[in-house]
């Protein structure tokens, strides 16, 4: 794989104040148009009356997808199947560590240090499982079924809700925002872009399975079919679009065309669909923040020490490993980083666009380009660590 140059555009280079700007457009548009969210929100694909898939969101959320995925060369990604330590260091750090660390560090300070501060008592309403029709009053793991304007709704504890944000953000590793982090830290640019793509596919497999196992330890509701839902949408269809569009481009315009050109076009979108999706997200939850305005923080500090944690052991491995630090860099950066889009997806639509855990999601991006800037940083001052 040729290694290409991922300069940070005003998209990515200010990735926070966008967001910052988008989470204060949609708490404006929550206080003084809380229809117009709602109304978009109501466009949705209803499978016996219930709203499964919200149409707004899913389109956004797969243009969100569709520029990562068109960047995977799968030939490459079958070469680098051969080499057994980066790819065995990529597998077992961001899926037999990862999920597990995250879920025990956001049910430490959401379920123990923080609860007092989220509120011993605050609920969060989410939708029910796909496909579950429980009577009123009815307990369903740590909630209880409540009828919310004519439709059936599961009342959980908020903190739960938050604990199943933190949950999906952690079964899915990595995003393309990576390409651009193993280029500041000067990585290995193929490296990166093979282990994003082999994550990608271990996804199909992985991402329902650990997740719901986890939201299942945590009293949550467990939707299975929509979490498939979830994956087929949001995972396998951009995958498939993305492999069959790139095959047909460089078939008939070439590779360099491809390259130069259609990824230049790609580059902003899928940061302006993650945009707007923040902009629905925070309409919703606009009331929320602003009379618990320590919301954000509560969710953020597990994130964090999660994030860091997660670099540090990959980095430290790397070294022993025997890695370079071309090979090492990207390697930590991925573990660190998550797959927000996936995530947000996932959320809004087994939860809910309003629920807590569409809301911890969130809080994921905002501290992702900051965090993730730290690191590389880190990573820049620590080159000497390695073997030349």
């Amino acid at each position: 794989m040729t290694e290409k140059r991922h300069d940070m555009g005003i998209f990515e280079r200010y990735l926070t104040l966008w967001v910052g700007l988008c989470i204060a457009t949609g708490i404006l548009l929550g206080a003084y148009a809380p229809e117009f969210a709602k109304t978009l929100d109501g466009l949705s694909i209803n499978i016996n009356d219930a709203p499964v898939v919200s149409i707004p969101i899913a389109i956004c959320l797969f243009f969100m997808m569709y520029p990562i995925m068109v960047k995977i060369d799968f030939a490459e990604v079958v070469k680098a199947g051969k080499s057994i330590k980066p790819v065995s260091l990529t597998l077992i750090v961001n899926w037999a560590i990862k999920p597990f660390t995250m879920y025990a560090i956001a049910y430490l300070f959401l379920g123990v240090l923080f609860q007092k501060f989220i509120g011993t008592d605050a609920m969060d309403l989410v939708k029910l499982p796909f496909g579950l029709d429980l009577p009123v009053g009815e307990q369903y793991g740590a909630g209880t079924v409540v009828m919310e304007q004519g439709v059936k709704m599961l009342s959980v504890p908020l903190w739960r809700s938050y604990l199943a944000g933190c949950i999906l953000l952690g079964v899915a590793p990595c995003t393309a925002m990576v390409l651009v982090w193993g280029y500041l830290a000067k990585g290995n640019a193929g490296h990166t872009l093979v282990m994003v793509a082999i994550n990608s596919l271990i996804m199909l497999l992985l991402f329902g399975v650990i997740g719901g196992f986890l939201l299942g330890v945590g009293q949550l509701p467990v939707p299975w079919q929509a979490l498939l839902l979830s994956i087929s949408i949001y995972v396998a269809l951009p995958l498939f679009a993305g492999y069959f569009s790139r095959r047909w481009i460089i078939a008939h315009k070439g590779l360099d065309w491809f390259e130069q050109k259609f990824l230049h076009i790609l580059t902003p979108i899928t940061i302006i669909a993650l945009l707007l999706t923040l902009v629905l997200l925070f309409s919703f939850k606009g009331e929320v923040i602003i009379d618990n305005p320590l919301t954000i923080l509560w969710i953020a500090i597990p994130l964090a020490i999660q994030t860091i944690l997660i670099f540090a052991v990959t980095y430290i491995a790397a070294k022993f490993w025997g890695f370079s630090y071309e090979n090492a860099a990207p390697s930590a950066l991925i573990g660190a980083s998550n797959h927000f889009e996936v995530a947000i997806a996932t959320a809004v639509m087994l939860f809910g666009l309003s629920s807590g855990a569409a809301l911890a999601t969130v809080v994921g991006v905002l501290i992702e380009v900051p965090l993730m800037l730290a690191l590389v940083g880190f990573c820049n001052r620590t080159k000497h660590w390695f073997p030349e």
